[in-house]
């Protein structure tokens, strides 16, 4: 992988993992165009590490809530800080339990199958259409909430589907506040990612493939940049209810792709 290429990359990556437009099936879009055919530990370990760069950016974004979440726990605190901390633990659940039991059909769904992600930017754009018109009914996450939109997380590990679309649109409909939403959407993801990567490097230093730091860390670093202001975005198209807008824009997408990936 160049530099080049990894800058390229890692902008997909930025720009498309807070707006509800899949990141992943971006970078498999991206990866294909550029001819390189990525397989097994490669392309889930650049995944991973473009994926890694906007988890800090969303600690940037979030870096109050988070600083408030942690001085809570030190300090064993009982409020809504810690509770709140729960509720992302058991979102965490399907998440593990699909890492666990299906992690070398994931590999696999990482191997430019343009065709699957064009349908599944399809199911993305359906989820953005019909979440216009919800109205915000409560203000908080509840248990039982965090656990549907953790399996949701889970099931957006499939490229195309947006992740940050996916759980933003269900808390919606779930009828939680808009502001709510997207900070759970985007706490809930960063124990994922850092527990993910961290089990892929254990497992590669089992492997004798070649990884290239430096063209990693170049993407690492842009994906961070670009995500941090992607993040700020989004929260605010939130806010103001402009998610359909995107689902137009994924059926373009997913057109495409599939008209691609069959010819």
């Amino acid at each position: 992988m160049s530099n080049l290429e990894a800058i390229i990359l890692g902008l997909i990556q930025g720009l498309t993992e807070f707006l509800p437009i899949s990141s992943s099936g971006h970078l498999e879009i991206g990866k294909t165009f550029f001819g390189n055919i990525y397989q097994d530990y490669d392309a889930l370990l650049l995944t991973l590490v473009l994926h890694l760069g906007t988890a800090f950016s969303t600690i940037f974004v979030f870096k109050k809530e988070i600083s408030e979440i942690l001085s809570s726990l030190l300090k064993l605190k009982n409020d809504n800080n810690t509770l709140f901390t729960l509720k992302i633990a058991v979102s965490m659940i399907p998440s593990v339990i699909v890492g666990i039991l299906f992690q070398q059909k994931i590999k696999i769904l990482f191997s430019n199958n343009l065709v699957l992600v064009g349908v599944m930017f399809f199911i993305t754009a359906l989820l953005l259409y019909v979440t216009e018109d919800t109205k915000s009914k409560i203000k908080t996450v509840s248990f039982k909430n965090a656990f549907v939109l953790g399996l949701i997380q889970a099931i957006a590990i499939l490229p195309g589907i947006s992740r940050s679309g996916s759980t933003i649109s269900m808390a919606l409909i779930l009828g939680i506040d808009k502001d709510k939403a997207a900070q759970f959407s985007f706490l809930m993801v960063l124990p994922v990612i850092f527990g993910s990567i961290f089990k892929l490097f254990l497992d590669i230093e089992k492997t004798s493939i070649d990884i290239d730091y430096l063209s990693l860390g170049i993407g690492f670093f842009t994906a961070f940049i670009s995500g941090f202001f992607a993040c700020k975005w989004m929260v605010s198209i939130v806010r103001n209810s402009k998610l359909k807008n995107f689902s137009f824009y994924c059926i373009f997408v997913g057109v495409i792709s599939i008209f691609y990936g069959l010819f």
